[in-house]
């Protein structure tokens, strides 16, 4: 379900949205992101259209304020990983 990508950088960059590693393991991240519901979108136009259809007013986000936001995970193939805890 989820790229390869998304699972490798998650499980390396989890500190970034959480206070304590929830994965150790590549199958474990799934899991976590299967229950979390995560989404893996193609472009930052996406992911502001994710927080907007979510009820976030990211109208006056930057690009950039929205690639560091906590919950979104740039993938090295372009795409973003967005997981809300």
């Amino acid at each position: 379900m989820y790229s390869k990508e998304s699972i490798q950088v998650f499980l390396k960059n989890q500190l970034q949205l959480l206070d304590e590693r929830v994965a150790e393991t590549p199958e474990e991240v799934e899991e976590f992101l299967e229950e979390m519901m995560a989404v893996e979108v193609k472009s930052l136009k996406e992911v502001r259209a994710y927080f907007e259809e979510s009820g976030m007013d990211a109208t006056g986000l930057s690009d950039d304020e929205l690639k560091d936001a906590s919950e979104v995970f740039a993938l090295p193939n372009g795409r973003y990983l967005i997981v809300e805890a």
